[in-house]
């Protein structure tokens, strides 16, 4: 490299993150146990790719040269544009409708994956995540959509977090009735009315009033434009709030049908709930609404006490798969977002976010003996234990421990001149020696008591090495 070439700064674009091994063991064993529910209530996997045509995708079609609002895209050699996937839902209706001769029907699927964001990053906005889903396609009652609320729960509950969560459910038309009711007719007002009716758990039925008339002004000045209804139409809407549906509602019913599947089952309100203000993106749902809030209180930036939130949610959509067939097809899902709920997790002690445990190392205290020292790895690696060789150029004894104390390896294996004439081997326990370690402050003393190592015969080295690992 010449003076002249300029170095390439390393950078992580912004609104994506690097995973640690530990982070990757954690989110994998919360998948796992997800999963487990999913496939107990029937449910079987399918995997469609991070590319769509963008059109297929339908939330963002091209009007542009270049389709990038809110996606990310690019041309390929036919001039078709493609995007990646921005969730997991519009994937699978392209794939139900392009394999509906094949396909059971009603299609019980779940996926996971990276799903991307072509949005400003910021605090907790990643522009790509990982999401979950589980979605029943082909079938049109309510009992399909009790029984993903049914199964959130009990994913909530496999997960560690009983009694730290609710499902909450409302329906697209119930809602629909009542901005129906108020005279509500133009599309900016009513996602105006429904902002506000979403803003119930956090501003009261008080602060839900200011923001159905002109507006509310919180604690800092900043004023939100409302709705600008008039008294006697955000009466009809606080009614509702206040508990008060809509007569003769085809929402109420099957809202009325899916609380009396709750009941027989056995799910109290304390884990699902009928609740008035559940929104969720209704330009995209049908009838039934539902979300997992978390109920326990963490801390906000300005350390303020408040209640964790959405971890995931879904609804009825039974428009999505009908852009792509003449009939209707009706479905129903909803999607966990991975790395918010990995973050309840680490906050409520469920992760288990521990470093995963390293593979034994074999130190290399004799380059010219590298094959007796491969034939040790080889050992161990046939008995299934996870192993490795010191790759490094170092020879100092110290430096090569130090390695496999940063790779969070439980033993390291020692074959020095003297031990290999006697046919013996040293196993240094790096976890007894670290726990030791806090005990023995004198280097000297350290030194001399050689804390976790002890000697092996070299036929034994992979029963002791198994027996260590059993005891540890």
């Amino acid at each position: 490299m010449t003076e002249k070439t300029k170095l390439i700064t390393p950078r992580l674009p912004r609104g994506f993150e690097d995973r640690s091994p530990g982070e990757i063991a954690a989110v994998g064993a919360m998948i796992d146990k997800i999963k487990a529910v999913y496939e107990r209530y029937g449910f079987d996997p399918v995997e469609t790719p991070l590319f769509e045509y963008t059109e297929t995708l339908g939330k963002f079609l091209p009007d542009t040269d270049r389709p990038n609002a809110g996606v990310f895209s690019l041309q390929d050699d036919d001039e078709q544009w493609m995007s990646l996937r921005y969730d997991l839902t519009a994937p699978l209706a392209r794939y139900f409708a392009e394999n509906f001769e094949t396909l059971p029907k009603p299609y019980r699927s779940y996926r996971q994956g990276y799903v991307f964001r072509n949005e400003k990053p910021g605090p907790g906005r990643f522009r790509q995540f990982l999401q979950f889903d589980a979605d029943t396609v082909g079938a049109p009652g309510p009992e399909a959509d009790a029984e993903m609320c049914m199964m959130m729960a009990d994913v909530m509950d496999a997960l560690g977090l009983a009694g730290k969560y609710v499902v909450r459910v409302n329906n697209r038309k119930v809602l629909d009735g009542v901005l129906e009711a108020a005279g509500v007719t133009s599309e900016e007002q009513k996602l105006t009315v429904l902002r506000a009716v979403d803003k119930l758990d956090k501003f009261g039925a008080e602060g839900v009033k200011l923001l159905l008339g002109a507006g509310r002004k919180d604690e800092s000045g900043d004023f939100t434009k409302g709705a600008g209804l008039s008294d006697s139409q955000a009466a009809v809407v606080l009614d509702y709030v206040g508990g008060k549906p809509p007569a003769d509602n085809e929402g109420v019913a099957e809202l009325a049908a899916m609380q009396s599947l709750f009941d027989a089952a056995g799910y109290g309100p304390d884990r699902i709930k009928i609740d008035p203000s559940v929104v969720r993106g209704l330009e995209y749902y049908t009838g039934p609404v539902f979300e997992i809030e978390l109920t326990f209180k963490v801390q906000n930036e300005k350390g303020q006490d408040v209640v964790f939130g959405s971890v995931g949610g879904g609804g009825r959509y039974d428009g999505l798969v009908s852009r792509f067939r003449r009939e209707p097809v009706p479905a129903t899902g909803f999607s966990i977002g991975v790395s918010r709920l990995a973050n309840a997790l680490k906050l409520t002690g469920n992760l288990g976010a521990t470093e995963p445990a390293g593979p034994v190392v074999v130190l290399v205290m004799d380059k010219a003996e590298t094959a007796r020292y491969q034939a040790m790895v080889s050992e161990l690696r046939q008995a299934g234990i996870r192993t490795e060789m010191f790759l490094g150029q170092t020879k100092n004894f110290g430096k090569q421990v130090a390695y496999a104390d940063k790779r969070n390896a439980p033993a390291v294996i020692i074959e020095g001149s003297q031990e290999r004439e006697q046919g013996i081997l040293q196993v240094k326990d790096l976890i007894a020696g670290k726990q030791a370690a806090q005990a023995i402050t004198d280097n000297a003393e350290w030194k001399a008591a050689r804390p976790g190592q002890f000697e092996i015969k070299r036929e034994d080295l992979v029963s002791a090495v198994k027996k260590l690992l059993s005891e540890q």
